[in-house]
């Protein structure tokens, strides 16, 4: 079982040989884009005829052009899929209309800590242009609190506890389990009030922390944000950096959006225009995921073909 017509409508950042591998997968020649779709009549007219399409977090998939594919199938994202009000593809709307949606997890999440701590321990013992107190410091008993802690925010944990550092965390819900290894919770007004550093790892474009969380953020204090689009109101943001001109704030490039220009007016704001977690081995690691799901999507339909067969 194959596809029809494959067709991977932006840079997806898809690597060899799983590329070639993909490519086996599709009837007809399988079409590479290595841009990024403006429009939506630009994003149909690239989907055309195709019934499966792969594409990154950058573009998105709405419910015109879902309707505008009669031939669509199955969507890979290229990308991390948390839940669907977070993603770029209108998975409702996919489902239904008969359309296979599938994302990939976990593929970068090595590159995001060491992006983080590499940034953390240059601002603390002022090895850039920015520091953090008057003289170089060290990470063993600061204390980090982690907003989010599915795997990339376990991974942070257990990187800051082999540094030294007392790490919290704020979360839906509880993990004792990973409370036993000496993690421990806070609610967010506790951990904004008294973490050193505050990461926020979130699904795109969460919105959680709002003024009420920045008029009560520690003085002299850090916060890192890598995931995708801003997790915080944006003009209680700014404020804090305004009043506090002690703490800094790092960014990679998922983390700050389309602010990047604005962001730059700040010197206690850290840009990096590195995606932390898109290194050689994520898109490796990526690669090898979305080839998984296809063929796990077409060994699915090789085994109803012969069940109703």
């Amino acid at each position: 079982m194959k596809f029809k017509k494959i067709t991977i409508i932006d840079n997806c950042g898809l690597v060899s040989p799983e590329v070639e591998k993909i490519a086996l997968l599709s009837e007809a020649a399988m079409i590479i884009h290595n841009d990024f779709p403006e429009t939506e009549t630009e994003i149909i007219a690239r989907i055309g005829d195709s019934d499966c399409v792969l594409v990154s977090w950058h573009t998105k998939i709405s419910t015109g052009i879902l309707r505008s594919c009669p031939s669509l199938k199955f969507v890979g994202m290229c990308c991390s899929l948390y839940d669907e009000k977070s993603a770029n593809v209108d998975i409702v709307e996919a489902r239904k209309l008969g359309i296979e949606v599938k994302g990939v997890r976990d593929y970068g999440d090595e590159g995001t800590v060491e992006f983080m701590f590499a940034e953390l321990i240059c601002l603390i013992k002022g090895l850039g242009k920015n520091k953090w107190r008057a003289e170089p410091t060290e990470l063993g008993n600061k204390s980090i609190g982690i907003i989010g802690l599915g795997t990339l925010g376990q991974m942070v944990a257990k990187t800051a506890l082999h540094f030294g550092m007392k790490v919290f965390y704020f979360s839906r819900t509880r993990k004792p389990e990973l409370e036993e290894t000496g993690i421990t919770y806070m609610t967010l007004s506790e951990l904004m009030e008294s973490c050193d550093v505050v990461a926020t790892l979130l699904p795109k474009n969460t919105h959680l922390l709002t003024d009420q969380e920045f008029k009560i953020k520690k003085i002299n204090s850090i916060l890192i944000n890598t995931s995708l689009g801003l997790t915080f109101e944006k003009e209680p943001f700014l404020d804090w950096m305004k009043r506090d001109k002690t703490s800094f704030a790092i960014f990679d490039a998922c983390g700050y959006g389309n602010c990047a220009t604005e962001f730059a007016d700040y010197d206690n704001i850290i840009l990096s225009n590195q995606f932390s977690g898109f290194t050689t081995e994520a898109k490796k690691r990526l690669s090898q995921k979305v080839l998984l799901n296809l063929t796990t999507y077409l060994n699915n339909i090789d085994f109803l073909d012969l069940k109703v067969g």
